[in-house]
């Protein structure tokens, strides 16, 4: 008959818990299991304890999450930036992309919203003080950060569920074979695009793509400022 311990796989006794136990038990789910897995359940399983007692240690997963970003953004190592705004403001937001992109876990869980943990808001300062030093209001540099981290855990997010499911899929993906079928007339692009439509969405342009849109940004600055100085221009003198 099977003991207790050999049923869970763990013998002797429970570990001690503490918030670095906690931490590292939840990075191990994290990294072999996936995010989607993380619970306080199961890591109280992977603890051989209770939900309850981790309680003592972390409010909640949320907590936990930022805990674990905290601990990432703390090892990583803080770059020396460029003086000139304009390459200070991509350089900081290549930064905030290579952080993420570290851990795909973080961006699965962040995607949602700019989940921070103060270890890391010093890429936030830097990509917000960038864009002031270019020209834009306190208020417009918020905006473009905003921008910038819609952008970047899009890319990610997206990015990593395309190879989760092309990592479980064991033919080909339909829209390989669809594009090459749709009518010429109707879709002139997407059929000539026909079966090379997947090597171009898969190719890694996040820069390219980080540059146009520092540089949309930077443009609409420019225009507003154009426009508040005509507005200045044909206001009467009297």
């Amino acid at each position: 008959m099977e003991t207790r311990g050999q049923r869970s796989g763990r013998t002797g006794r429970p570990p001690r818990l503490s918030q670095e136990a906690i931490l590292l038990a939840a990075q191990r789910i994290l990294d072999t299991e996936g995010p989607e897995r993380l619970s306080m359940r199961r890591l109280a399983r992977e603890m051989s304890s209770t939900a309850m007692a981790l309680y003592h240690h972390v409010q909640d997963k949320d907590e936990l999450l930022l805990l674990l970003l905290d601990a990432h953004a703390r090892r990583y190592p803080r770059p020396v930036l460029p003086s000139e705004p304009r390459t200070r403001l991509l350089a900081a937001a290549q930064v905030l992309h290579d952080l993420l992109a570290d851990c795909p876990w973080i961006v699965e869980v962040l995607s949602f919203d700019d989940f921070v943990s103060e270890s890391a808001l010093w890429v936030v300062e830097s990509i917000v003080d960038a864009a002031v030093e270019c020209g834009m209001p306190l208020e417009d540099a918020v905006y473009a950060y905003r921008v910038i981290w819609h952008y970047t855990t899009g890319e990610l997010a997206i990015r990593a569920s395309r190879e989760r499911v092309r990592s479980r899929a064991e033919r080909p993906e339909y829209r390989e074979h669809a594009l090459e079928l749709l009518d010429s007339v109707d879709f002139p692009r997407l059929n000539a695009v026909g079966r090379r439509w997947a090597g171009l969405t898969a190719r890694d342009d996040h820069r390219k793509g980080l540059e146009a849109v520092v540089a949309g940004l930077l443009e609409q600055k420019t225009q507003a400022v154009g426009v508040a100085a005509d507005a200045v221009r044909a206001r009467p003198c009297c």
